[in-house]
């Protein structure tokens, strides 16, 4: 009874679009818990304090639901149908990560997760709980369990058939299926993921210090972002997909057909001088339903004035003057910032004279207090 009805489970999701379906049990986590525990304890976890109220949740899926049995994990694919690193190389755009390029996929998954929850509970009559990255569990090493793939040296999901582009869910019951096999790891010798960080956030293989990292930097911090990192963040205003897409196992990866109905266009890598007019109401509009929405308008303005200030363009400053009396002090450091990149000195000096006249905010003033 219970491969048959896993086997129904696993076409009834096929049906709804995922491309793999594996299934674990809450034991077999195995020593991912104490890799987070050391994470957090090392501090590598930036301003994301929600993990260290949760890291005891998160070690053991029973501590979050003592009578699961069974927790099926799917894959849902975005893979690109281009080269995320091409735009790169267009410093008057800005980059946006390829999973924020469509609808929200929190509201893509759910409900699909739903369905098939729903089909489940009847069939087996138990009870179920579905998840998409909104509770405390830990997605990736019970996707690894459950045999989508492995966590790689970059501490993503990998897997053989689909690369680095795998929408992850769960659902959890109480009914028994039979396990899966754990993933094997097929990274080998390569280290491709690890070189070509910009900030250098691998401290180690498999292991990622997310207060370098670009992905959290531009859309995880609240604060401003430390001047180090600025010059590599490029034009990459929110996420980024470097280590995802330079691993080899995506050649193998086909376009999602998926996801085609759910691409947003204006968040396909739109022009900066575009993004940079955006007040917080223009911002909520633009990025409606989409995952650029939750960052908010002021720390997404801030990625694109360091984008802005990166690119060269010395035309931007029509739309970043605007900005240096903007109401946040986030924005208008950055803007400050980008004014120090883009003009030459007589005309950067002209500006701080006359701003730093009404400018209150330490961190802003020292942005304008540069030779």
């Amino acid at each position: 009874m219970g491969q048959e009805l896993k086997d129904k489970l696993i076409a009834h999701a096929r049906e709804l679009g995922f491309v793999d379906v594996r299934v674990t049990t809450p034991d077999r986590i195995g020593p991912a818990g104490e890799r987070l525990r050391a994470f957090v304890a090392e501090g590598r976890h930036g301003d994301m304090k929600w993990m260290e109220t949760t890291v005891d949740r998160r070690a053991d899926p029973k501590t979050l639901w003592p009578d699961v049995r069974s927790i099926i994990m799917l894959g849902f694919s975005y893979a690109p149908a281009h080269d995320p690193l091409s735009v790169l190389a267009c410093p008057s755009v800005g980059a946006v990560s390829s999973y924020a390029q469509s609808k929200d996929y929190h509201d893509i998954i759910k409900g699909r997760l739903k369905q098939i929850a729903g089909m489940l509970a009847r069939a087996a009559v138990a009870e179920v709980k579905v998840f998409v990255d909104t509770a405390p569990l830990m997605e990736k090493p019970l996707a690894a369990a459950a045999g989508l793939g492995w966590q790689g040296k970059h501490t993503n999901l990998v897997s053989r058939e689909h690369g680095s582009w795998l929408f992850l869910g769960a659902i959890l019951t109480t009914a028994e299926l039979p396990p899966d096999p754990p993933g094997e790891d097929h990274c080998g010798s390569c280290r491709r993921c690890l070189d070509i960080c910009p900030t250098r956030a691998f401290p180690a293989p498999y292991q990622l210090d997310a207060r370098r990292c670009i992905a959290y930097l531009t859309i995880e911090h609240q604060g401003h972002i430390d001047e180090e990192f600025r010059v590599a963040i490029g034009n990459r205003v929110f996420g980024c997909d470097d280590c995802l897409a330079v691993c080899p196992w995506n050649k193998f990866a086909r376009a999602s057909r998926a996801m085609q109905p759910y691409v947003r266009p204006e968040t396909a890598n739109p022009p900066l001088a575009e993004l940079l007019r955006l007040d917080d109401a223009a911002f909520r509009k633009h990025f409606a339903g989409t995952p650029v929405k939750r960052t908010g308008r002021n720390r997404f303005m801030r990625n694109v004035l360091i984008a802005a200030g990166n690119s060269g363009d010395v035309r931007l400053m029509r739309e970043i003057e605007p900005l240096i009396t903007d109401p946040s002090p986030l924005v208008r450091a950055m803007a400050a910032w980008a004014s120090w990149r883009l003009c030459d000195s007589e005309r950067f000096r002209e500006l701080r004279s006359r701003h730093l006249q009404t400018e209150t905010d330490p961190v802003v003033r020292a942005e304008w207090d540069r030779t």
